[in-house]
């Protein structure tokens, strides 16, 4: 299990830029592997802390993501940061916060970063945060239409 939260100020989430492969250089979520022994909401937490420095208060779970071609499944939490102390991990080049307008979509690591953000920006749009459920398989690239994307499940 890949665990991580969408660490929220305001209008704003706050993305790592990645310092490790794979992806190094891409923009993420705060996620991590699950370790013994823990619950999927303190490793999201752990990862938060370990790879941005933030210190957040944990929301319900957003989003779960069957990965079947490498045996994955990825769970974000809603997250609200309680600050503004935060900086780049061992793990991370950088830490920032960006609008939705900001985002470097065509930079984003994994697809299942850009789904769980999709889904993010339109219930915030809709004003109302449900759980979204689906396979890798079943979300189209950066690059391609954002369409599917964009709708809640």
């Amino acid at each position: 299990m890949v665990l991580g939260t969408i660490p929220a100020w305001g209008d704003q989430v706050l993305l790592c830029r990645r310092a490790i492969e794979p992806r190094l250089g891409m923009w993420t979520l705060p996620a991590g592997f699950m370790e013994v022994g823990e619950s999927t909401a303190h490793g999201a937490m752990r990862e938060t802390m370990e790879e941005a420095g933030a210190r957040v208060e944990l929301g319900p779970l957003f989003s779960v993501l069957d990965v079947p071609h490498v045996d994955q499944v990825h769970l974000f939490y809603l997250a609200t940061l309680r600050d503004l102390d935060f900086a780049a991990g061992p793990e991370s080049l950088e830490v920032r916060l960006f609008h939705e307008h900001e985002i470097p979509w065509s930079a984003i690591a994994f697809r299942t970063i850009v789904a769980t953000l999709r889904f993010y920006f339109h219930d915030r749009r809709q004003g109302l945060m449900s759980l979204h459920t689906g396979d890798i398989r079943e979300v189209q690239l950066p690059h391609e239409s954002h369409s599917q994307l964009d709708q809640p499940r």
